[in-house]
């Protein structure tokens, strides 16, 4: 006796149709019919009255049915057993710094069995992913709401200046935004992470001034690599500064209550992902 055909038995059992079962087990009809002869062979006993216009089941094959169904549960059970455990896909970005590294080692030592693969993503994709299905959850700061995606508050990040480490204002514990008039701000265009832009340009208009624009860059790294040769700055998560080496520029804290996005979990709003519960355990134990 075979699982594959107790699998057939109890399928052409739920259908009474021989027909409608192979369609349903994705075989023709002859191999679910010879599959069911050899069972019944076996057992030495007929399953199934057959006739040209209905199946039914006979007294033997009532007996068997429920027996069958929990062969194949037991079955499953023992596959899930020994099967690895599902693993979480998770979107990030670079700015996350040491926060991800952190959260990692806590993640891996409440469910060291879990495998964890990370996907670089723009904020757009991250969500569209994560709604889809594509991605259990993804790291996002500030973001609008979107259909089918909920986002569970994590931390707040704040930001500091990047300045030319022999600027004056690099040797200072901490600054204002409002000492940084007349110098040139390099940002990242406002479609690629608006909450950030807004964010910044609206602290300087705060502080009484308009910030003239910096030359644009295509990534972090080549705006760090100008503001260390001509005076001009930006801004970055303090959790990201804490691993760039850049010799030649300065990380400024800005003064209290300074400049901060929130960071959030963004998963999905109808069937949460596996090991949820585990991973905001670890984004806590990671903050404390």
């Amino acid at each position: 006796m075979e699982l594959r055909q107790l699998t057939y038995f109890v399928t052409v059992a739920e259908e009474l149709h021989f027909g409608r079962a192979a369609e349903r087990l994705h075989i023709v009809q002859s191999a679910v019919s010879m599959q069911i002869q050899r069972l019944e062979r076996e057992l030495g006993a007929e399953l199934f009255d057959r006739s040209p216009r209905r199946v039914r089941m006979t007294a033997a094959g009532q007996r068997l049915l429920p027996e069958a169904r929990a062969v194949l549960a037991a079955a499953d059970r023992a596959r899930a057993a020994v099967a690895p455990p599902p693993g979480l896909r998770i979107g990030t970005s670079t700015g996350l710094g040491t926060h991800l590294d952190r959260l990692l080692t806590a993640f891996a030592r409440r469910a060291p069995d879990v495998p964890v693969e990370l996907f670089s993503l723009p904020v757009a994709d991250r969500l569209a992913r994560v709604a889809s299905g594509e991605l259990d959850a993804a790291f996002v700061r500030a973001v609008e709401p979107v259909p089918g995606v909920r986002v569970l508050p994590l931390w707040p990040d704040p930001l500091v200046a990047a300045l030319p480490a022999t600027h004056p204002l690099a040797a200072r514990p901490e600054i204002g935004v409002e000492e940084l008039a007349g110098l040139p701000l390099s940002l990242t265009e406002r479609r690629n992470n608006p909450a950030l832009v807004d964010l910044v340009i609206g602290a300087c208009q705060e502080a009484g001034f308009e910030p003239p624009p910096g030359p644009a860059s295509g990534s972090l790294q080549d705006t760090l690599a100008t503001i260390g040769t001509r005076p001009l700055w930006t801004v970055v998560y303090a959790s990201h500064a804490r691993v760039l080496n850049s010799p030649r520029v300065a990380f400024v804290p800005f003064r209290a209550p300074g400049l901060a996005l929130s960071t959030g979990l963004a998963v999905s709003a109808a069937t949460p992902p596996p090991h949820l519960d585990t991973l905001l355990l670890a984004c806590g134990d990671h903050e404390s």
